[in-house]
């Protein structure tokens, strides 16, 4: 009787994680994996990674893991912009709606506005950290952009983060840098974490039936918090930015990976909240996702624009080769980020002329 109930609880334990904190199966999304880039990496990308190999030496590699560690990567993702020299004018904004700051780059339109969702796997990162993006991306649009700084985790729980990116768009919709004034032009931006924040904004925005971005851009976007697709075990090694610091936690069995997400949110990873692949695409804005074909989270994105696609939203994938993930901070010193940048242009332009279709790379 005592080996029955222990079969009873264990096929129990697996039913209740996959029916019912995971949900749907999204392995028919999947296509093969792209072969590992077998070019070597060049001076410029060398040069750009050494700053967070020796990180990673210093501070001993391992899992981003225990409050010690997260708050050495804060610092250490603040100190990417030390030394910089900018073109955009930065300005702190801290009131009852959002926190953040606004990038303005000379001669940017008031009205037309990009809001930034920095990444940092929802632990670390800032509006500092990412100013190399912001400020790319100020003088590349014209556009007046706000980095919102949300609340991180593990100090607040993750829906606040969400809720923090909701109010911003709200905010953004009605207010500039100059004061108070309708927004004529939207676009919502962000990298990893970011992404993913992106993405499950451009859906609530959709089912809020607010004024809907006019596009979305996400970076190497984290899309599903079943911590399922392929790439995620099977990129560990070619990935030289999240398989030191995730490649130990992604090795867990599948069904463990599961229970982390749904104990560290306190949401259940099926909750398109947190997994906006698992969410209804229908209906989106034009969206651009960009990923590197040798990164761990390169099927987050693939599975997400596969499922838009299939839904008809005009979504497309970009991918690079060999490139770490979000390689667009490396800008301007990485050839490959500049490039990254020329394509969000275009993307941007063929949604303004109405043919994105034609961005699909």
């Amino acid at each position: 009787m005592s080996m029955l109930w222990l079969i009873l609880a264990i096929a129990t334990f697996f039913a209740f994680s996959y029916l019912v904190l995971r949900g749907e199966d999204l392995s028919y999304l999947d296509s093969p994996l792209p072969p590992p880039s077998s070019q070597s990496e060049s001076p410029e990308l060398l040069q750009a990674l050494r700053p967070i190999r020796d990180f990673a030496a210093e501070s001993g590699g391992g899992s981003l893991l225990g409050k010690a560690k997260i708050l050495q990567a804060r610092r250490f993702m603040d100190s990417m912009t030390d030394g910089r020299t900018f073109e955009c004018e930065f300005e702190t904004v801290s009131n009852d709606q959002v926190v953040g700051e606004w990038v303005i780059a000379p001669g940017s339109a008031s009205d037309k506005r990009l809001l930034y969702i920095h990444g940092g796997a929802f632990m670390a990162g800032s509006p500092r950290s990412h100013r190399a993006v912001t400020d790319r991306l100020a003088r590349l649009t014209g556009a007046s952009v706000f980095a919102v700084d949300y609340r991180l985790m593990p100090e607040h729980r993750r829906i606040q983060g969400i809720e923090d990116c909701r109010r911003a768009y709200r905010w953004l919709l009605e207010n500039g840098p100059k004061g108070a004034e309708p927004t004529r032009w939207m676009v919502v931006a962000g990298d990893s974490a970011g992404g993913n924040l992106t993405l499950s904004l451009l859906a609530w925005v959709r089912d809020q039936k607010l004024r809907q971005a006019d596009a979305g851009v996400a970076f190497s976007p984290a899309t599903d918090g079943a911590l399922d697709a392929p790439s995620l075990r099977e990129h560990i090694a070619t990935d030289v930015m999240l398989g030191p610091a995730f490649g130990p936690l992604a090795r867990f069995p599948k069904v463990l990976l599961l229970w982390y997400t749904w104990i560290t949110t306190r949401m259940m990873p099926r909750d398109a909240r947190v997994s906006p692949v698992r969410d209804d695409l229908q209906g989106l804005p034009p969206i651009l996702v960009q990923a590197s074909n040798s990164e761990m989270l390169l099927d987050d994105s693939r599975r997400y624009v596969a499922k838009a696609q299939a839904a008809e939203s005009p979504v497309v994938l970009q991918t690079w080769p060999g490139m770490p993930h979000v390689w667009q901070i490396f800008t301007p010193d990485l050839p490959e980020a500049e490039e990254a940048y020329q394509k969000v242009a275009q993307f941007l332009d063929s949604v303004a002329r109405g043919s994105v279709a034609e961005q699909a790379a």
